[in-house]
């Protein structure tokens, strides 16, 4: 496993679960009435890699699952999914 900062998996080694834990970790810190604002913000930054790694996550998934179509006869068949990109018109973001 890589590692970065301190000891910390890299980024990019992170499942989802995880890193979803640690955004509402985050959260719960930046909502604290004690947050001192050097710390806020370092905290907003990691929320924002965070989150562009689960969205980048989800649309793998996404990619991945496939769509059932009533093919010939009205029986069904799988259909992989077209890319993001195609559904969206590009990005989209």
């Amino acid at each position: 496993m890589k590692e970065h900062d301190g000891g910390l998996p890299a980024l990019e080694e992170i499942d989802f679960e995880r890193a979803l834990g640690r955004l509402e970790e985050i959260v719960r810190k930046l909502e604290a009435p004690d947050a001192k604002l050097a710390d806020s913000l370092a905290l907003f930054e990691e929320g924002v890699r965070l989150t562009a790694h689960c969205n980048q996550l989800l649309d793998v998934a996404e990619q991945k699952v496939t769509m059932l179509a009533e093919g010939e006869g009205g029986a069904l068949q799988r259909i992989p999914m077209p890319p993001i990109e195609d559904r969206r018109g590009g990005r989209g973001d």
